[in-house]
């Protein structure tokens, strides 16, 4: 059973979201929050769960505040934006933020449902959304200048993997390897190229060329 934390300051919308989510059977919310702030204070009473659906636009402490805090302090804790927002700013800052996966208030309930999983099981949820504002990020040379990092060949084909939707336990059957050589693959790439999450890394693989979407 998979812990979930609400983070929204609409708390009408958070209670149909909590009956939601609590109704998929795999998932219970233990807390909602109205900001980052409360958020925060609430970890330390009430557990850090698996994973934080998070909104952006709230008074104290917003999404994109959270969502840094969480990365440096609580790095386990994968994020999920949950937003109105739908544009390239809002994306991308956010997934540089360390967010796993963005959708948006409107989505249908089938689609929460597997972003939750895919965030859960996989560490990413990486959608034609998060997908096209990555593609226009690169079309306007929004992008860092081509970093220049030295990396071996099994780094590369690991980075190729993880551009796909195969969890990290079906990358190390791909690549005949054991799951803790995938382990530390992914530990190494994080350090190397400065990302605490998956999507940072196909974000890289991206901009350098290593795939094309």
């Amino acid at each position: 059973m998979k812990k979930i934390a609400l983070v929204d300051d609409h708390a009408l919308l958070r209670s149909g979201l909590a009956s939601v989510i609590n109704s998929f059977g795999d998932y219970k919310v233990i807390f909602e929050a109205d900001n980052g702030r409360q958020f925060i204070e609430s970890i330390k009473t009430k557990g850090k769960p698996d994973v934080v659906l998070l909104d952006i636009n709230m008074p104290e402490m917003d999404g994109f505040a959270t969502a840094n805090w969480i990365k440096n302090n609580a790095p386990d804790i994968k994020v999920l934006v949950l937003s109105m927002l739908d544009n390239d700013t809002a994306i991308i800052k956010m997934l540089q933020s360390g967010a796993k996966g963005y959708i948006l208030k409107d989505s249908k309930p089938d689609i929460l449902r597997n972003a939750l999983r895919d965030v859960s099981e996989k560490g990413f949820f990486f959608n034609d959304l998060v997908s096209n504002k990555l593609m226009h990020m690169i079309s306007k040379g929004d992008q860092d200048k081509k970093d220049h990092i030295l990396l071996s060949d099994k780094e590369i084909e690991f980075l190729k993997w993880c551009c796909t939707e195969k969890s990290y336990k079906e990358i190390a059957d791909a690549m005949n390897i054991p799951t803790r050589a995938v382990e530390s693959l992914r530990s190494n790439l994080f350090e190397k190229l400065e990302t605490l999450s998956r999507v940072g890394l196909v974000m890289y693989a991206i901009r350098n060329g290593i795939i094309t979407v």
